[in-house]
């Protein structure tokens, strides 16, 4: 029996319900963040909850706090039987009429759920996308929404092309990101990734990277992509060898991808 944690309740996943009116299902109004656990332990739970924050106060969405999130990932982690797994916690903004104007007093529906899961190391072939761009002007670049159409039609575009994720430049023609991933490229000036200033989301493992030095913040071109020594997509759960752009082949800097998956494992 799956067991997820529901509004300070553990309960069967068959008979958890939420509100057919809750603003989360029927306007996707709502932040959410993906989790590892390793060993019973949540990793890097204070910059996930932080993130969660920040977008919470973007929406004018009440979030629950660090501690509320450590005591249902303990309590769901425990009913489950895992050690290592990955959470997904989701914060909807609860019931409201019909309408956009959010419930000036709506309660917030939060959803915390577990699967068995680690980090791995894969090889992608990716894609640019040509149906979405990453709008680095808008607040809701900085904002992890439970409205995830444009990385949905994205994904979909690349799965058309075979390959197995798409890069979204932004509206000046520059790489921001992938679907799910931040990126990394190995160029003569050292390993780069998008500023957020470009559209690019503010990853955790993308965080933890740049504090240790291994990583700088630089614009990037999908020109930049093409001549680079490798090229890496990287989050929470995984580091991806970028192998393939819109069909053409790209180098792998095999002792860069060992680095990086090891300053990524030991985060742990």
């Amino acid at each position: 029996m799956s067991v997820v944690w529901l509004n300070g309740v553990l309960c069967a996943q068959e008979v958890a319900r939420i509100s057919p009116a809750d603003r989360g299902f029927t306007l996707g109004d709502g932040v959410f963040e993906t989790l590892r656990a390793v060993g019973g332990q949540v990793l890097h739970l204070p910059r996930h909850m932080a993130r969660l924050a920040a977008g919470g106060e973007v929406l004018g969405l009440c979030v629950p706090t660090q501690a509320v999130v450590h005591h249902a990932a303990t309590q769901l982690l425990a009913a489950c039987g895992l050690d290592n797994a990955v959470l997904r916690l989701s914060v909807a903004r609860g019931e409201g009429p019909r309408g956009l104007l959010p419930p000036a007093h709506a309660t917030p529906t939060v959803l915390l759920t577990a699967t068995t899961g680690a980090f791995s190391l894969s090889h992608v072939r990716v894609v640019t996308s040509r149906l979405i761009r990453r709008d680095e002007t808008s607040p809701l670049s900085s904002v992890k929404s439970l409205n995830y159409l444009p990385g949905i039609l994205a994904r979909q575009e690349a799965e058309r092309l075979g390959a197995q994720d798409a890069l979204l430049l932004n509206t000046h023609g520059r790489v921001a990101e992938s679907t799910i991933s931040n990126l990394l490229v190995a160029t003569d000036a050292g390993v780069l990734t998008p500023p957020v200033a470009e559209g690019a989301l503010a990853g955790i493992a993308r965080q933890i990277l740049l504090e240790r030095d291994l990583v700088h913040e630089a614009p990037l071109s999908p020109a930049d992509l093409l001549a680079a020594r490798g090229v890496w997509l990287v989050n929470s759960l995984s580091l991806r060898v970028v192998s393939a752009l819109d069909g053409r082949p790209l180098r792998e800097d095999g002792a860069w991808t060992t680095r990086l998956e090891h300053a990524l494992r030991k985060s742990a």
